[in-house]
């Protein structure tokens, strides 16, 4: 773990990267079990979710709002810039001991 707080902490600052943490204590609402990805392709948008058997992408938009929506709960709960920096500082220090 010491090394993956090291390697977010040294890429954290890259321009394509926009890393959201979240804390231990933070209350989201409606956090979705398994978790899922959400992609642009050429064939349109879609969530993708990897299970154990076989992975499920969803692409109805009646669906896909539904992720949206989850998605914008997740960030809005999760820390950015220093305070992001913060909490992988912490943790850092945590798995150092």
């Amino acid at each position: 773990m010491r090394e993956q707080m090291e390697r977010l902490l040294r890429d954290f600052d890259l321009p394509s990267l926009n890393l959201g943490i979240l804390s231990s204590t933070v209350e989201v609402a409606g956090v979705p079990e398994p978790a899922f990805s959400i992609f642009e392709t050429d064939e349109g948008r879609r969530a993708d979710y990897e299970l154990v058997s076989r992975g499920v992408d969803i692409t109805d938009p009646s669906e896909l709002a539904l992720h949206d929506k989850a998605f914008e709960a997740i960030n809005e709960a999760a820390s950015y810039g220093d305070a992001a920096k913060e909490l992988i500082s912490k943790a850092l220090d945590h798995w150092s001991r």
